[in-house]
């Protein structure tokens, strides 16, 4: 009987009428962080904020709001940083700087052999 209970208490159980509900409640959990965690995913935490959160995205799901909805929720409540994919306008150097550098090695490179 000890061994179940780890299995029967260990987690919450949110039960959805419709898989599809299932399933994108399971999506959501991956694709956002953890408020307190470091780089956490919620489906990977047990902090008090955590199942809050839980709690909320899967009220909202059983209420109808999308998974855009959700995410923009949650992205206005706790920051850009609750979201596993950045910005692009908001990161646009970051992006760029890679792609920059290669041009500048390849024009430094080309003036280079031609002296």
């Amino acid at each position: 009987m000890l061994f179940f209970s780890n299995i029967l208490f260990g987690e919450e159980i949110y039960a959805f009428e419709d898989p599809v509900y299932e399933k994108r409640f399971s999506t959501l959990l991956n694709e956002i962080r953890c408020p307190k965690c470091t780089s956490g995913s919620l489906a990977s935490s047990d902090a008090p904020i955590s199942r809050d959160l839980k709690n909320k995205i899967y009220e909202m799901i059983s209420l109808g709001y999308s998974d855009d909805e959700i995410i923009t929720y949650v992205t206005d409540r706790y920051g850009n940083d609750s979201s596993y994919e950045p910005n692009f306008s908001e990161n646009i150097v970051l992006w760029l700087l890679p792609l920059i550098f290669l041009i500048f090695c390849f024009i430094g490179f080309y003036l280079k052999r031609r002296i």
